[in-house]
């Protein structure tokens, strides 16, 4: 079944469609704004990665030629290595989306977002991150969204959502902003010496395009959206958690507040990880990483 929905935002109309392409992905969308359209997969394994203690997420923007009506020539016939613009694309998409999976979530995990058609106008990767968290949303992959990424720029004091490339050209802010319905994740970009008011000023009016992008997202999931998955989470033994929690506690905090270098807090951090270790090696066998995520936590709450 296709479904579609769509939204109007500065006059240009971005629309996010399911169910017509890459049906086997856990989640996939088609996200276009003007002419410009992305394809987004998402696909996370079954299992989780053993022996690791982060989220193994990987994410791939690219800008295939053929989105412009061009065909690779000469003695080169294929798609090179990513530009420079696709790995910072990628990072754009990355950064909102990573803190969103829950913690503990250890299955790989797969971003795709292939620009099928480009306008020559609307940059693509704004709507690359709107169709990662669209994807993620609607797939039984664990996903704490959505989020929505715009692009502001401004002409004669007049601030515009998701400006072309022209605009962007005549423009004295260039920001791109991602967010919740409630809150901002990242900002990133440049301006022209503007002042700290006319940036918060920027932020609220990107907030304000985010929070509409987020509400279409929610329309779609609620008619498609997939239950999502259980897992486990690293640390399983509310015991383990509680022992090791009493046990490293005094150390954490000493280290964190009369340590002065790096250094020194990272051999610090180090033996108490291997102090830890060996204490409960016995009792809780196979814990290593459990006891590395206790301790990290632990560390992060004192700071």
């Amino acid at each position: 079944m296709i479904i579609s929905k769509s939204i109007e935002i500065d006059g240009k109309v971005l629309s996010i469609e399911t169910g017509r392409y890459a049906k086997q992905a856990n989640g996939a969308v088609m996200v276009r704004l003007g002419d410009t359209m992305v394809l987004v997969t998402a696909v996370a394994t079954d299992e989780p990665v053993e022996g690791i203690d982060f989220l193994p997420l990987s994410v791939e923007y690219r800008e295939r030629t053929s989105a412009a009506g061009k065909i690779p020539g000469g003695f080169i016939k294929r798609e090179g290595r990513p530009s420079e613009k696709e790995i910072l694309s990628s990072r754009l998409i990355d950064r909102p989306i990573r803190p969103m999976f829950p913690e503990g979530f250890r299955c790989e995990t797969q971003i795709i977002a292939t620009v099928f058609s480009a306008d020559q106008e609307n940059d693509a990767d704004v709507i690359a991150a709107i169709g990662a968290s669209a994807a993620l949303c609607i797939s039984d992959i664990p996903f704490d969204g959505p989020i929505a990424e715009v692009r502001v720029g401004r002409i004669d004091g007049v601030f515009i959502l998701n400006p072309t490339y022209k605009e962007i050209t005549q423009s004295d802010i260039n920001i791109t902003v991602a967010g919740t319905e409630d809150s901002i994740v990242m900002v990133e970009g440049e301006s022209n010496e503007i002042s700290e008011t006319e940036m918060v000023e920027a932020l609220k009016f990107a907030h304000e395009g985010i929070k509409k992008i987020v509400q279409l997202q929610k329309e779609l999931v609620k008619e498609c959206g997939k239950a999502k998955r259980s897992f486990d989470k690293l640390i399983k033994d509310e015991n383990l958690l509680k022992e090791v929690s009493e046990f490293v506690y005094d150390e954490v905090y000493k280290c964190v507040h009369t340590v002065q270098t790096k250094d020194e807090r990272k051999e610090w951090n180090k033996r108490i990880l291997e102090s830890a270790i060996n204490n409960f090696s016995e009792k809780y066998p196979e814990s290593e990483n459990a006891i590395k995520e206790i301790i990290h936590d632990i560390e992060k709450q004192i700071m």
